[in-house]
């Protein structure tokens, strides 16, 4: 199979310009689905609670469904809306973190062994912080 400039698709090697079009799609479809979720929370939260007044006087930690993963997920199909924004910044957080992982198979594919390493050690210290 070619392309329209006769360069062989098939069969051709993993090189650092493919990672980095991966790469920066990676992250931009990441912000962008992360930005798209916080305002469909926002705007949720909005319509539900927009005229609500807060109430300082006495403090509330936050509940279970924002804390726990799986509690905030069904809170998300719920339809709630503070769970919603959570989500999307989880996916924000999310999104470096994936493209540590994405980078770590793409120095793997190049056969870059001591950048693998390197970039193997980010993701385990990241990891282990959470």
């Amino acid at each position: 199979m070619t392309t329209s400039n006769g360069a062989r698709r098939l069969g051709r090697k993993f090189r650092d310009a493919d990672l980095e079009q991966i790469i920066g799609s990676l992250l931009r479809n990441g912000v962008l689905a992360s930005s798209v979720v916080v305002l469909a929370g926002g705007i949720v939260y909005l319509v539900r609670h927009g005229g609500r007044y807060p109430e300082y006087h006495h403090f509330q930690g936050e509940p279970d469904k924002m804390r726990k993963p799986l509690l905030m997920w069904e809170a998300v199909w719920r339809g709630e809306g503070r769970p919603l924004i959570q989500l999307g910044l989880l996916i924000l957080v999310a999104t470096p973190i994936a493209r540590i992982l994405f980078s770590f198979i793409g120095y793997l594919l190049e056969k870059d062994y001591l950048y693998a390493v390197l970039t193997a050690i980010v993701l385990l210290v990241i990891l282990c912080n959470f």
